[in-house]
């Protein structure tokens, strides 16, 4: 089934209504007995689909015991009836289908993010305990210690504005050590669903769900693999340069606190949880002699920013390009702040409900330039879903996952100092000289996630394969977080913490790859927006906001949906039928031969020694 767009701590659920697609009578298979099977299925889907969103939708907006369990039941209905029809199809298996009819029976099988063994007590355990993963994280706290007056709770979203601000290396790792704990309790739980969710992946004829998430990019797994790793060593320099300016202006700032022997940057002094995206520090590692430039976040509470006035911005971006308005019912049923008076998944998600025009945000909106960025990069996904509506329900979804995540950010590589002043924001636009601190900020976010990105997945995918035993869940983890990120914990850490669960994405059961390969493709569509536009400077300056012509090329991609396989849908509007990295490289150029004079003037070595130890701080 297509992808909902959206965050989701399972697969798509929805509701089974009894006997409305029968099982196929014993007759000989047929290509017209084929079509007519996958007609119904995709009609039954469809209905069912939309009643499980719904469901979902107050699940995450409105967290309690009942919404958890009322959850798990549609998705063991969405489960056992997504296995049933896979079984039905492979009595088509060997008729020579149309491609249309092929690629319609992958993507059903390939819809199980969370595959589940046939037996119905299995499947009903696996939905709990899947649940229950999302609900922990959903209702994690931090809570501080000591104090004759006790210190309110924290959830990740207060937490997270702590981590941007704080300057105190103390309290900084106190919260990643306090959040990090929310992580302890799921361990036990998470080894089991691997177990069962295994044993649903090898029962649909895959080897472990690992093999099944990859198999979704029309490539082998192995593949697949050797893809991501092929972009990686493209990158890899552009990592490296920038993970040594920063580490050296982290130790001039907090001295012993930083200062690793093995080279490695301690994981709470980077402004973010998980180490992820730097920007939150960049005035700590600004060049000094920088041009004063903008804070499109400071602009924004100066003027009392609305969340609506935000999400309207990024609107009206997509409408320059000569997208519609987006429909009534977005602004009426869309979450854009955080309730007073429940708790609620506030990350960021967008939410195709019906598969047609019932499009929603649900996002806990402030008035800073990450979520300004973030309003352009969730109406990626929404303009997207409206793009594609028109095909059959199957082809309802990205090229691949990780074009629908690289739309927006695409559109928002073009918030560029010549757009904020087009649009009012901004009354000057600062010199050319300003524009390696523009990129040194870009890449504190855009690079530094890179290595992250690819290694949540990596991780799971070992621990799904087998290769990593749950006995070394914590191990593995952080031996993957320095081999790719150079990041050590902030205090030592063993096999008693789980500290991958304290990352969403992995209790929510959410593949991650496509985030990775989404700050790949953003560059590749922006730059070929920005030749459509017929813009010929640097690559960094670009903006296309108000090129109809950009927009025809965008749109064409975007109304292919998954059709047809990605390379193909790339093609459309790159002229490139293959990944490729050199438009990051290109963007970020001038920013690379800057790095690598500050280094070598501070006889800062890029990169670092990988410990024997990786859990010690």
């Amino acid at each position: 089934m297509p992808n909902l767009r959206r965050i989701v701590t399972f697969a798509i659920p929805f509701v089974v209504a009894a006997g409305v697609l029968a099982q196929t009578k014993s007759a000989a298979p047929t290509i017209a007995s084929a079509r007519a099977f996958m007609d119904k299925a995709e009609a039954e889907l469809m209905k069912l689909s939309i009643l499980g969103a719904r469901a979902e939708w107050v699940d995450e907006t409105y967290i309690t015991d009942d919404t958890d369990i009322l959850t798990a039941a549609e998705n063991d209905r969405l489960i056992a009836r997504t296995t049933q029809l896979v079984d039905q199809a492979k009595q088509f298996a060997a008729l020579d289908l149309p491609a249309d009819l092929r690629r319609k029976i992958l993507l059903m099988k390939l819809s199980l993010t969370l595959p589940a063994p046939h037996d119905a007590k299995l499947r009903e355990e696996l939905t709990q305990v899947a649940s229950s993963l999302g609900g922990s994280y959903g209702k994690g706290k931090y809570c501080p210690d000591g104090g004759a007056v006790p210190a309110p709770c924290l959830g990740i979203e207060e937490l997270d504005e702590k981590m941007a601000t704080s300057r105190d290396p103390k309290e900084l790792a106190a919260m990643w050590a306090g959040w990090s704990k929310i992580g302890i309790p799921m361990r036990e739980r998470y080894a089991r669903f691997v177990q069962l969710s295994n044993q649903g992946a090898r029962e649909i004829g895959f080897a472990d769900t690992g093999a099944l998430w990859r198999s979704g990019y029309d490539m082998t797994p192995e593949q697949f693999s050797a893809e991501l790793e092929r972009l990686w060593t493209q990158v890899d320099p552009l990592y490296r340069e920038l993970h040594a300016y920063v580490r050296h202006k982290l130790v001039a700032k907090y001295g012993a606190d930083a200062d690793r022997k093995d080279g490695m940057i301690p994981a709470h002094l980077l402004g973010n949880m998980w180490s992820q995206e730097w920007g939150n520090v960049y005035d700590l590692v600004a060049p000094p002699a920088a041009p004063t430039t903008y804070d499109v976040g400071a602009i924004l509470k100066e003027r009392k920013t609305t969340p609506r006035q935000m999400v309207e911005y990024g609107e009206n971006f997509f409408g320059s390009l000569g997208f519609e308005k987006l429909p009534d019912t977005f602004w009426q049923r869309s979450m854009l702040s955080r309730p007073a008076d429940r708790d609620v998944v506030c990350h960021a998600s967008a939410w195709d409900i019906d598969f047609d025009r019932d499009v929603r945000l649900k996002v806990c909106l402030h008035q800073t330039s990450d979520d300004f960025v973030t309003t352009h990069h969730e109406l990626g996904h929404v303009y997207y879903d409206l793009s594609y509506r028109k095909q059959p329900f199957l082809f309802r979804g990205g090229a691949n996952d990780g074009f629908h995540e690289a739309i927006g950010d695409a559109i928002a590589l073009s918030i560029t100092p010549e757009y904020l002043k087009q649009i009012g924001l901004i009354q000057t636009i600062p010199p050319a000289a300003a524009d390696l601190p523009i990129l040194l900020k870009t890449a504190m976010d855009k690079i530094a996630f890179l290595p992250f990105g690819l290694l949540v997945d990596k991780w799971r995918w070992e621990v799904f394969s087998g290769q990593v035993k749950p006995a070394n869940y914590n191990k593995a983890w952080w031996t993957l977080r320095e081999k790719y990120q150079g990041i050590a914990p902030a205090v030592d850490r063993s096999e008693t913490d789980f500290d991958p669960g304290a990352k969403y994405h992995i209790p929510a059961n959410t593949p991650y790859a496509r985030y990775f390969l989404a700050r790949i493709y953003q560059f590749q569509f922006y730059r070929a927006m920005c030749r459509a536009s017929g813009y010929t400077g640097p690559l960094n300056r670009c903006s296309f906001y108000g090129s109809k012509a950009a927009g025809d090329k965008f749109k064409a991609m975007l109304e292919q949906g998954q059709s047809r396989p990605w390379p193909e849908t790339l093609k459309l509007m790159t002229g490139e039928d293959h990944v490729d990295a050199s438009a990051m490289v290109e963007y970020f150029q001038p920013l690379l031969t800057w790095l690598k004079q500050q280094n070598a003037a501070a006889n800062e070595k890029p990169g670092w020694t990988v410990g024997a130890d990786p859990m010690k701080h």
